[in-house]
Order: structure tokens, then C-alpha cells, then sequence
């Protein structure tokens, strides 16, 4: 799911001194009889993320103990989860994301039950609840292309969720997670 042009793009191509730690949450819920996961619609403002779709997650803090942590106090803040409630069960690789300069560690859990989201509105415009059943349809996935850095046209792929279009490192984070879920599945018959 990364751009088709990413490895042509003349933009930092790894981390550097001044790479931030970051961390976002996968979090699996029941919701009647399907398994949903929440991304969020983040408000317009000046900033390379303004008005995409992502996980819930954020800045790595000096009081966060690990990145589990970070992903979980970052998704409280965000979505109102509680953090006590989520068991983590592992987390996927690290992605860097160049437009930003951040090395995010995506933190994979689940919930009993359906959390009684509370949304920062400074940072989420729009929870979006998406079934894992959506995702694993390949049919919402696609090419097009997208404008980054205010002038770079690259070509993309992204997943069609509810009228959104999820690309970039959330659709690669996700496509990872889909491809796990696939392998486990495929072991399991």
C-alpha cells in the first residue's frame, strides 16, 4: 500500500537526528455481531496530515514507559478510550513516515465491548467505525492520485472506507494487519 513513486520522491528517505517517536493504536471491539476497529478523521489545519484519515495515536511523551503506552494514553486523549479496558496483544513493524519525520509503532488490541467514545474535537473531526469484515474485502481497494508537500503528485494506494479514501501510512499499517489476519487464516484451515 505505499505510493508507487514513494522510492522516486526526493524527501527524506530515513530517519534522522530529528526523528520523532510516535505511536498509534489498532483497537478490535465487538459491535453486535461484528468486529469494528475505529479510525478517525483528523480536522483541517496547517499541518502535512490536515483532514486525512488515521488511528488514533500521537507524539511519543518522556513519562510514557514504553510504546504500548504511548498508543494507548494517545488514543485516551483522542477517542476517550480507557486505556485500563484494552488488552494489547502485540503490535505491527515500525513505518517511518517521511512527510512528517516520525517512526510510528503501530500497537495492535482488542476491547470486550464497544467503548463509549468520547472525541477531542482539536483532534478528531470524525470517528469512522470500520468493520474488519470492510477491510478484508478487496474490492474497496484502489490506485489514484493524491497531492503531497502542496505540489507532488504520486500515484497511491488507498482503501475505500464509508466515502473515505484511507492512504498513506495508515493504509500501510492497515494492509499489514490484513495481510496477518489473511496468513492466520489460511494456517488455520
Amino acid at each position: 500500500m505505499s505510493s508507487i513513486n514513494r522510492n522516486n520522491l526526493k524527501l527524506r528517505a530515513k530517519p534522522d537526528s530529528q526523528t520523532k517517536e510516535s505511536a498509534v493504536l489498532i483497537l478490535f471491539y465487538q459491535d453486535g455481531n461484528k468486529i469494528k476497529l475505529p479510525l478517525i478523521l483528523r480536522p483541517v489545519y496547517a499541518g502535512v496530515h490536515s483532514g486525512q484519515i488515521g488511528l488514533p495515536g500521537g507524539r511519543r511523551e518522556e513519562t510514557d514507559a514504553n510504546f504500548y503506552e504511548t498508543a494507548l494514553r494517545e488514543a485516551q486523549e483522542e477517542i476517550g478510550i480507557n486505556p485500563a479496558e484494552v488488552t494489547v496483544i502485540g503490535h505491527l513493524s515500525d513505518l517511518f513516515v517521511f512527510a512528517s519525520n516520525h517512526m510510528v509503532h503501530p500497537v495492535v488490541g482488542y476491547m470486550e465491548q464497544k467503548p463509549a467514545f468520547l472525541l477531542d474535537p482539536r483532534e478528531v473531526d470524525q470517528l469512522i467505525e470500520v468493520p474488519l469484515s470492510t477491510l478484508l474485502d478487496t474490492s474497496i481497494r484502489g490506485i489514484t492520485n493524491f497531492v503531497v508537500s502542496g505540489n507532488i503528485e504520486i500515484s497511491a494506494p488507498y482503501f475505500g472506507v464509508d466515502g473515505h479514501t484511507v492512504w498513506g501510512a495508515t493504509a500501510m499499517m492497515l494492509s499489514e494487519l490484513l495481510s496477518i489476519i489473511n496468513e492466520l487464516e489460511e494456517d488455520a484451515r
